[in-house]
């Protein structure tokens, strides 16, 4: 892995690069939007409808965006979000990124997810 400085993105941009199908467009345009989007809401839905994406990186990268909105904004949908984020627990290839999403939702909103919703 190479650590690389995310810069903000458009919500055009993000868009085409959504519609592009291109799998690393679409991981890095969720991290941009949840990093540096105006708007946390938009960010969190465009990553909950990635989180069943077929390319393995967009799913991890749909998780970590939900980490991301939870410290910097502080806000989540919580009962919405803690649900489809447990339901990918048991992914072998997910279930890391979604319990260090979890995580952070906990750390920084107080929303215990263990015994939680």
């Amino acid at each position: 892995m190479i650590y690389e400085e995310l810069a903000p993105i458009s919500q055009s941009a993000a868009d085409a690069a959504f519609a592009s199908g291109d799998g690393r467009a679409i991981g890095r345009a969720l991290l941009r939007l949840a990093l540096h989007g105006p708007d946390w809401r938009v960010a969190e839905q465009h990553a909950l409808r990635h989180l069943t994406h077929d390319d393995v990186w967009v799913r991890r990268n749909a998780a970590t965006s939900l980490g991301h909105v939870a410290r910097l904004s502080r806000d989540l949908d919580v009962d919405s979000v803690v649900p489809a984020l447990k339901a990918l627990l048991s992914d072998p290839e997910v279930g890391g990124f979604a319990e260090d999403a979890l995580d952070d939702i906990e750390v920084f909103m107080g929303v215990r997810w263990k015994n939680g919703p």
